[in-house]
């Protein structure tokens, strides 16, 4: 399968790149596979998602292709036959940048990079090339860059031949001194050292800022999903921002907040998070943790869902998998997550009225395009009631002078009645226990409960 780009060509500095996704498969796997028509994702949109990953940094892919192995060659990964066919075309297509969308060993790279005479990167290398170019908050780049040298750590596999070894001690007698290999590790460990600190700073001040937003009565509802499923397009209509929003893979990385008017009243913290991505490289997940944790401490969760994507299932499972490493299991019957299906305005006939009929019969779906701002009202009143659960009235009386509980009680939206009485004020709430604890947990001995 050879697919050429249909992008406009990039800058003459620019590489041009042949990507191949290697699947491997045995004979008796493809019997079944045959069988029940190909469980799972199609070797077709592995191919076009890795794509997607080179054109996110706007690399010119000349070629493409899918190999389907039997079994592993530990010198190269593809075996002989396989090196040789694409040495051609890379020789034939001026190709100076190959992906392998599969992991290589560093002596697997190191192989097929002379065998090739061009550089050779794989599926890792190229996520931690799309991160660097995203990311724009410190804390974001440092994240980057930690995962970017514990990946070049492994791989610095004798690219200092010439400097292998260099003299030590005293005059002739003196061993040899450290290798060039040893003191490009020794740097690279010494700034992953410095970079934790700093990754270690940075999250003692996002929980500072974290306990500061638990003062302030606002609920938080993050948005989770894919990558490229419309999370940022989302956000920026429901927020007014101008987060950048693109037809990309990870086309944002650090996480925004912003507030949200709800019908009701009630003001939310609305958090856009980097999106997921099958086989995520194990450096990333590490790295990415921290900046994750704003969804475990969400009250509420959307997962935006491209329901147009022909393996909107697979991803989703995807999500939950990355969801239940941060702890959050069964997110759905917890009550925690809504499903918001995005791009239904590119459904049409049987599959639009199915949907239809479900997001009917389940509170927890809401059917949207973000891009054309369909649904949108309904989707506001769904976080609105889930976010509202079950309130009741109370009275409470303040003092006058204290105006920060009443401000507070009017952005939540939930005075039903005032009367003012000198220096007292009385209060009739209509209010969930939840907003009653915040409520005595911030102003305390200043409410008197009736």
């Amino acid at each position: 399968m050879v697919k050429y780009s249909s992008r406009p060509p990039p800058s003459p500095t620019l590489p041009r790149t042949g990507v191949v996704h290697v699947s491997f498969q045995t004979h008796k796997e493809r019997l079944e596979k045959d069988l029940l028509s190909q469980k799972g994702r199609s070797l077709s949109s592995r191919l076009e998602e890795a794509i997607g990953l080179a054109h996110a940094i706007n690399l010119e892919v000349a070629h493409s292709q899918v190999i389907q192995l039997h079994k592993v060659t530990p010198a190269t990964l593809l075996g002989k036959g396989n090196v040789q066919l694409l040495e051609g075309i890379i020789k034939g297509l001026g190709i100076t940048l190959m992906i392998i969308d599969h992991p290589l060993t560093p002596i697997q790279q190191r192989n097929l990079e002379r065998a090739w005479h061009c550089k050779v990167i794989d599926r890792t290398g190229l996520i931690i090339e799309i991160f660097g170019d995203r990311a724009r908050t410190a804390e974001g780049a440092l994240q980057v860059e930690l995962a970017a040298l514990n990946y070049q750590r492994s791989r610095l596999v004798r690219s200092w031949t010439h400097l292998e070894r260099q003299r030590g001690g005293f005059g002739f007698i003196g061993g040899p001194g450290e290798s060039q290999l040893e003191l490009d590790r020794r740097l690279i460990d010494e700034r992953i050292i410095k970079i934790k600190k700093g990754l270690a700073q940075a999250k003692r001040t996002r929980g500072l800022h974290r306990a500061a937003r638990q003062k302030v009565p606002f609920s938080l509802v993050a948005l989770v999903g894919y990558t490229n499923a419309g999370k940022s397009t989302l956000f920026n209509l429901m927020t007014k921002a101008n987060v950048f929003a693109e037809n990309l893979l990870f086309a944002t990385l650090d996480p925004t907040m912003r507030q949200v008017k709800l019908p009701s009243g009630r003001q939310i913290i609305l958090s856009d998070t980097v999106g997921f991505i099958s086989d995520l490289p194990t450096q990333l997940i590490a790295a990415f943790r921290a900046t994750l944790e704003e969804v475990c401490s969400a009250d509420l969760i959307l997962h935006i869902r491209d329901l147009a994507h022909p393996d909107t299932d697979y991803q989703a499972q995807d999500v939950y998998k990355v969801l239940e490493e941060l702890g959050i299991v069964h997110p759905i019957e917890a009550g925690v997550l809504v499903e918001v299906y995005n791009k239904v305005d590119l459904l049409s006939g049987e599959v639009l009225e199915n949907l239809e009929n479900r997001i009917q019969r389940d509170d927890n779906l809401v059917g949207i395009s973000a891009l054309k701002g369909q649904g949108i009202e309904k989707l506001l009143e769904c976080i609105d009631r889930k976010l509202g659960g079950r309130k009741e009235l109370v009275h409470v009386t303040v003092p006058a002078y204290k105006g920060e509980i009443l401000a507070w009680c009017y952005r939540q939206a939930i005075i039903a009645d005032r009367t003012d009485d000198g220096e007292i004020i009385h209060l009739t709430l209509n209010i969930t226990s939840e907003e009653r604890h915040k409520l005595q947990d911030k102003f305390g001995d200043l409410l008197n409960w009736q």
